[in-house]
């Protein structure tokens, strides 16, 4: 709650409470900024807008100038010869003439032309029917909205008749809209001096949160470290997942070419008490994704690639795809032997459009993700990174990107096994 709550109790009451997933971020982004070196000031009772506000002004008074990264319209206000505002979401930047050519008035008009267009992602009325180009037509005419509402008589039809209505709500709307720019802060801008930044906590936070880009561009700059005792406070990273290693061992990855190789997969599927299991498709519709290959796992490190319909020049022989569905098919059957995957609801129905109905599912890493970790990503991915520290091959790694891409049953066996086991 703010003074603007107490001025107007409808202020932004339109707007739905925080979602709780949103509300727990909260906590661990002040953390991994704060690590990453940036000062944060919180202040109660007013927005941040204020804080912006009072920063800025005091940057001015000093002589200094100011960015401030935003994409709201209401900081334009603070716009002068030493403050820009620079949207780093569509590298928009507003200096004095931007904001003039964008809103048709000056930094020092904007709270007036707010005043009469109003708010409605702030739930701040203007006058009615006035939209953005009628403002903007009275400021020039009149220059200020103290001088249009001593002028109020002399604007004619049914929009002069709406700005009169409106005289007694127009002060509190000039009000609503007005940063505040003396807010009592607990430093001056120029204490806010950035410290260097915790790599150590930033890695352990990456880690555990599964920023793989943030953590990849970290350790471009930064030696590897080990983080087993690093974590801050509250994100213990999992033991196994203390050193990130962007390899893994290969040699027992077997590429299954002949119905010999099959039967001996088959026979070590059968006995084994647990497999994981995933197919690769021509795509992502599992309608209409056809079959080009499937992996299994026994135990660590341990995998085979069975390819049924891979397409490139030198492609060596492959087992035919229906025959060797037959062979596999009382196994994917059976529920007694139990299969682990990632979205295996999307390997049933890949199965399911060549006649076989994938029974023994004991374990969807994806599902379990998603309950136990729900506001963490839950792409494989990630997971090997959060819970192995292991960085693994990603699709775009194998079938390339954009108008280059290809389809996986493009990929040359070796890398495909590579990738799929």
């Amino acid at each position: 709650k703010t003074f603007r709550d107490d001025w107007y109790p409808a202020y932004k009451a339109h707007r739905p409470p925080m979602p709780d997933d949103l509300r727990l971020q909260i906590e661990p982004l002040h953390e991994a900024v704060a690590a990453a070196g940036w000062n944060i000031l919180m202040v109660d009772g007013v927005e941040a807008d204020d804080v912006i506000g009072t920063l800025a002004r005091q940057a001015t008074q000093s002589g200094a100038r100011c960015i401030i990264s935003t994409g709201d319209k209401d900081l334009t206000q603070l716009v002068n010869a030493r403050v820009t505002l620079v949207n780093t979401m569509s590298n928009e930047v507003l200096d004095e003439a931007g904001v003039s050519a964008k809103f048709g008035v000056p930094p020092e008009r904007i709270v007036d032309y707010l005043a009469l267009v109003g708010d409605a992602v702030d739930n701040v009325p203007g006058v009615p029917k006035c939209g953005p180009k009628t403002a903007v037509k009275w400021l020039a005419e009149y220059g200020t909205l103290d001088n249009l509402v001593a002028h109020a008589d002399a604007v004619k039809g049914a929009v002069g008749d709406n700005l009169r209505a409106a005289l007694d709500w127009l002060p509190q709307g000039r009000r609503l809209v007005t940063v505040k720019c003396d807010v009592p802060l607990p430093r001056r801008y120029d204490e806010l001096v950035a410290p260097p930044a915790d790599t150590e906590k930033l890695r352990a936070l990456y880690q555990h949160f599964g920023f793989r880009t943030l953590l990849r561009d970290l350790d471009g700059d930064v030696p590897e470290k080990q983080t087993r005792n690093a974590a801050p406070r509250r994100f213990e990273a999992a033991p196994a997942a203390a050193a990130v290693t962007t390899s893994n061992d290969t040699s027992n990855y077997e590429s299954i070419l002949t119905a010999a190789q099959l039967d001996a997969w088959l026979e070590r599927l059968m006995a084994a008490p647990l497999v994981s299991l995933d197919t690769e498709t021509t795509g992502l519709d599992p309608m209409t994704a056809q079959l080009v290959g499937i992996s299994f796992c026994i135990e660590p490190h341990y995998a085979a690639y069975l390819p049924l319909a891979h397409h490139y020049p030198g492609a060596p022989d492959q087992l035919g795809r229906e025959q060797a569905l037959q062979k596999l098919k009382p196994w994917l059957e059976s529920a007694d032997h139990k299969k682990l995957g990632q979205n295996l609801k999307y390997d049933q129905h890949i199965f399911a459009n060549h006649g076989i109905a994938l029974r023994g599912i004991a374990e969807d890493t994806l599902l379990q993700s998603y309950v136990i970790e729900s506001h963490k990503p839950h792409d494989l991915g990630n997971l090997a990174l959060r819970h192995l520290g292991l960085n693994t091959i990603s699709y775009t790694d194998v079938v390339g990107k954009g108008a280059k891409q290809i389809g996986f049953d493009q990929v040359d066996l070796d890398t495909a096994t590579r990738y799929a086991a």
